[in-house]
């Protein structure tokens, strides 16, 4: 079975998911101590099946971890019914399909903006590095907007993001694991802070409409943090990940330099073939069998989300990056109750990252190769320097 922790494993996965896969679509992994749907029909299943959920548990020791576990004890992402269906109506209305049309301008703008930044970047330097000047900026950028937060604030949120993300991950060091807990306390006192502003002096931003609603103070907060860690996770990873690989299939860069017409199907591509969250965990409520393995009352299962985006039963030549592919049914925004309130909004982005770079860098290249971060359930780079040289 796989090591999460192995570089080579973490720098291409996916021949040792398609291995587990040719021998069954379940298999319990003993190191992450849970169960794994490795095929795309069985990862379906654990994200839709109602007898498995999103079921807290508390970090542990509870007086070192008191604002992370406040942050996802009342978040949505960590709530089943009834409690996940009362937050999700109050937060879903602004993720409305009008509403998050109303922001592709914006977001176009502000892709625009940044990859002129990079370019004056690369010509000041000769090279520059994507994930700083627009992979990283834009989501935080966007989800700022939404929420009212000011801009200048993104280097803050991110740098709390990446710190509590990493409790994510199996096997954490102590050490991480304390960084994680101060971000959360200083995340969640800035945003506390300003949905006490915003309860003062509405004004018509999301946060505003979060403090007004039934939502309680903790709620509020957790819901904010969510929306910004979420937001920026998956979208700076899925920009980071997808350009490198069609950087890597050159073919398929100019594909999209000559038609940017594609980058709506290329969004969806570059989500399944390198996808920013490699697995979703759920705990079994009752006795529940997926593709033939049970799992018990209690037990754990997760959906290996990047080996059922290569699933040859789903996706012709899985293995190939195709931005003009059309049959794309990836769980790259989960499924279920917990489908991404986002996805809408993550699409435009990606998209308007794609449009602006072609359009203005058409002849971008990587000045080397990125560095991997070192995590496995959130995947990403940690840097990504590109030239036009």
């Amino acid at each position: 079975m796989f090591d999460p922790a192995d570089p080579a494993f973490l720098a291409d996965p996916y021949p040792e998911f398609a291995r587990l896969r040719g021998s069954g679509g379940v298999h319990h992994h003993e190191g992450l101590g849970l169960a794994v749907a490795v095929s795309h029909e069985a990862a379906s299943a654990v994200l839709r099946s109602r007898s498995l959920g999103r079921i807290w548990t508390d970090a542990t020791p509870l007086e070192q971890f008191a604002s992370f576990n406040m942050l996802h004890r009342n978040s949505l992402l960590e709530n089943e019914p009834p409690a996940h269906t009362r937050l999700r109506r109050l937060v879903q209305s602004a993720f409305a399909r009008g509403h998050v049309e109303r922001l592709r301008p914006t977001v176009q703008a502000l892709a625009t903006r940044m990859v002129d930044t990079l370019a004056a970047a690369i010509r000041a330097d000769g090279e520059a590095d994507l994930l700083e000047h627009l992979a990283q900026p834009l989501p935080v950028a966007v989800i700022a907007e939404l929420l009212g937060v000011p801009e200048e604030a993104g280097p803050q949120l991110v740098e709390w993001s990446n710190a509590i993300v990493k409790m994510y991950e199996y096997g954490l060091p102590r050490d991480k694991r304390a960084e994680a807990e101060r971000a959360a306390e200083a995340f969640a006192g800035h945003l506390r802070g300003l949905v006490d502003e915003r309860a003062a002096a509405p004004g018509e931003d999301l946060l505003s409409h979060l403090a007004a609603s039934e939502l309680t103070g903790d709620e509020a907060v957790a819901t904010a943090v969510l929306l910004l860690m979420a937001g920026h996770e998956a979208t700076v990873n899925v920009i980071g990940n997808g350009v490198r690989a069609l950087l890597t299939d050159r073919d398929q860069w100019d594909l999209l330099v000559a038609d940017p017409g594609l980058a709506p199907t290329a969004t969806e591509e570059l989500i399944r073939f390198d996808s920013p969250l490699q697995l979703f965990e759920r705990t079994a409520t009752a006795d529940v069998e997926i593709a033939g393995f049970t799992v018990t009352e209690g037990g754990k299962i997760a959906a290996l989300l990047g080996a059922a985006a290569r699933d040859p039963e789903v996706f012709d030549e899985p293995d190939r990056l195709d931005i003009r592919r059309e049959k794309n049914p990836h769980l790259g925004f989960g499924g279920g109750i917990h489908y991404c309130l986002g996805a809408p909004l993550a699409r435009i982005e990606i998209a308007a990252a794609l449009e602006a770079l072609v359009a203005r860098l058409p002849d971008l290249r990587l000045a080397r190769e990125p560095q991997r971060r070192a995590e496995f359930v959130i995947r990403g780079l940690r840097d990504f320097p590109v030239t036009t040289a």
